[in-house]
């Protein structure tokens, strides 16, 4: 497995570079939409110019001067600085419909809270009305109850009567008002309708709408911290791309320090095998003398016993030829 990482995290530089560049060369393209093709064309190149730079300077750090090490790691930082301009600019103009979405239902759901604001204001009024009405009705029924007129006739007799013509005034006056009344009740229920009907048109549009969906993490988080959605989504826009292209570079300078260390432990590797490789044969070039100075020894007893056994032979032939043997007939 660590032989292979190298090129796992080369692989995730590069993809991740490609990625940052892509984005970062439409942003800018719209950012300069009249030259458009040559806006692609020069980011393209420099796009690909960082990633050879940082390998450059990542490689041959101390073999260059300070001068162009000073200038090669600016380029570098400049160009990351408009690598995350461009991603900046391509994902502020991807916000941009779904802000001009939020704002519209915004200005939607405005528009019907203030027209059940109005609704409410309207609903309190008639109840306070409807208060003042219930108690008038009470004082004229009780006004009817006490209508009664006392007077002391010739005779001296206390006379208690009613008095019709203030009996028809206030009847007049209860009967207008319990009318009022009766239409204030209608005029209620008409605005808790009202305001029953744009509740649900408000709650329709908060649930049924996709960009309420697609924002609706950012603005719990705005309002959890206080804030506009505007500001959390620039603040998320920023750290996206703090890590974004400045993740590739580094992944790029790491891949290069692993593919360095794997070929140092390749070397050693190598060495250790050529060093291993000669103490076999050294081995067995040693086995090869040791036998073959066995077999000199076995030779050298071999011939030793040789020359005794024809010295041997010489000698008694020697006697022989001496003092010969009479033969008996």
């Amino acid at each position: 497995m660590k032989w292979i990482f190298p090129y796992i995290v080369l692989s995730a530089s590069l993809a991740l570079a490609s990625t940052a560049a892509y984005y970062s060369v439409f942003g800018l393209s719209k950012l300069f939409s009249a030259q458009a093709t040559a806006v692609i064309i020069m980011a393209s190149i420099l796009e690909v110019s960082k990633l050879i730079t940082a390998s450059y300077l990542h490689q041959q750090w101390k073999l260059i001067s300070f001068l162009l090490k000073t200038y090669l790691v600016t380029a570098v930082f400049i160009l990351m600085c408009i690598t995350s301009l461009g991603i900046y600019g391509f994902l502020v103009s991807a916000y941009q419909e779904t802000a001009y979405e939020l704002k519209n239902q915004e200005s939607r759901l405005s528009v019907l809270q203030l027209k059940k604001e109005r609704y409410q204001t309207s609903a309190e009024d008639i109840r306070s009305e409807k208060e003042s009405l219930n108690k008038n009705i009470t004082q004229l029924t009780m006004g009817l109850s006490n209508n009664i007129i006392e007077y002391t006739n010739s005779e001296g007799q206390v006379i208690r009567t009613t008095s019709s013509a203030t009996r028809r005034v206030l009847e007049k006056q209860l009967d207008q008002t319990i009318t009022r009344r009766d239409n204030l009740y209608t005029m209620e229920i008409a605005y808790s309708d009202s305001v029953s009907n744009l509740d649900q048109q408000m709650l329709k549009l908060q649930t049924e709408s996709k960009v309420s969906a697609e924002v609706g993490p950012i603005k719990y988080v705005a309002q959890r911290i206080n804030r506009s959605v505007d500001s959390v989504v620039n603040w998320f826009i920023l750290l996206f791309i703090f890590v974004f292209d400045p993740l590739a570079v580094m992944l790029l300078i790491a891949a290069n320090r692993l593919f360095k260390t794997k070929k140092l432990l390749v070397s050693n590797r190598i060495k250790v095998n050529k060093k291993d490789e000669f103490e076999d044969i050294n081995n067995k070039l040693s086995k090869i003398i040791n036998e073959n100075n066995t077999l000199k020894n076995n030779n050298t007893i071999l011939n030793d016993k040789i020359n005794k056994l024809t010295n041997d032979i010489y000698k008694e032939k020697q006697n022989s030829i001496k003092h010969p043997k009479t033969k008996r007939i």
